[in-house]
């Protein structure tokens, strides 16, 4: 697509499943904007595949399991990379985003190089009465163990309305197969010092059978995912630490029972047990420290010889 003097693809990818009533208008209005249309039908059991193809999709890809979300996303950006397309936007498929807002998600890459850019339902009062109360503080806790360790202005970490710079596509690389998959994005996004700006967009909860998780499992699913990406970037602070501490514990309570043995002959069953345990899992923590702190260095290519 032409932007002033710039000629840009646009790849608009949208995941699916279950949503033949709806996919068929959101392609239509997605090209529009784009210079390609993917859909990928995630097991879909209902006719999603044929009326994202009736519809005009320039590809439908059709897993024959439902997979979920996180896997939908890692196969639309490898998509994204094989097409070298220049932008690439995600969209939900249920109508809850409107395509007539891919250029407003679009303008900070075009008009000021950002590198990734996300819809907020949070930036507006306007657009923040629309949002169901119950789903307003669900998004807002999220948000903000995804702000920890992320960005800590981001306003809404669980909109699928994105887009991503040619840039951002090559850089970010995912794991999730589930719906944490949107917060990966953005810890891993931080990790590689990727922009990020925010810009309102509507989202429409009038949609029949509008998609949802859990948000227990969801608020579970975050909370590993943050564990994970902590722990495999910062083990010295995650495993080391810890292991030094336990350590220092089995150490002090080792030292008491042999003061107590020495002068008393007392045999302290408990501080023993406590001593033995501490020095175990303190043990464990640092040999887990050491392996990932060298594979994390090895990635890095601090290592080159060994």
């Amino acid at each position: 697509m032409d932007f002033g003097n710039q000629s840009l693809r646009v790849l608009v990818c949208i995941p699916a499943y279950n949503e033949s009533k709806t996919i068929g208008d959101i392609v239509r209005k997605a090209k529009n904007y784009a210079d390609e249309v993917i859909v990928y039908d995630d097991g879909s059991a209902d006719n999603t595949y044929d009326m994202a193809k009736a519809a005009g999709a320039d590809d439908v890809v059709r897993s024959p399991v439902n997979n979920g979300y996180g896997v939908a996303i890692r196969t639309l950006f490898q998509a994204a990379r094989e097409k070298k397309s220049d932008i690439m936007v995600t969209m939900d498929s249920d109508g809850q985003h409107n395509p007539e807002q891919i250029p407003d998600i679009i303008k900070p890459i075009v008009e000021e190089g950002i590198d990734m850019v996300i819809g907020s339902r949070f930036m507006s009062l306007k657009d923040t009465q629309r949002v169901p109360r119950y789903r307003t503080l669900g998004i807002k806790a999220i948000t903000k163990l995804a702000q920890s360790a992320s960005y800590s202005n981001i306003t809404d970490s669980q909109n699928g309305f994105r887009a991503y710079s040619k840039n951002a596509v090559l850089k970010l690389n995912l794991f999730e197969n589930g719906m944490p998959v949107s917060t990966e994005i953005l810890l891993n996004a931080k990790q590689k010092n990727l922009t990020l700006k925010e810009v309102p967009i509507e989202v429409s909860y009038d949609v029949e059978a509008a998609s949802s998780q859990n948000p227990v499992l969801h608020g579970t699913g975050l909370v590993f995912t943050l564990m994970q990406f902590v722990a495999l970037h910062h083990p010295l602070a995650s495993y080391g630490i810890p292991g030094v501490i336990l350590l220092i514990i089995a150490a002090v309570f080792t030292n008491t029972a042999l003061d107590l043995f020495s002068k008393n002959g007392y045999v302290s069953t408990n501080l023993i047990m406590v001593s033995v345990g501490s020095g175990v899992v303190g043990a464990v923590l640092l040999v887990t420290c050491t392996i990932l702190y060298t594979l994390t260095a090895l990635l890095k290519g601090r290592i080159k010889d060994i």
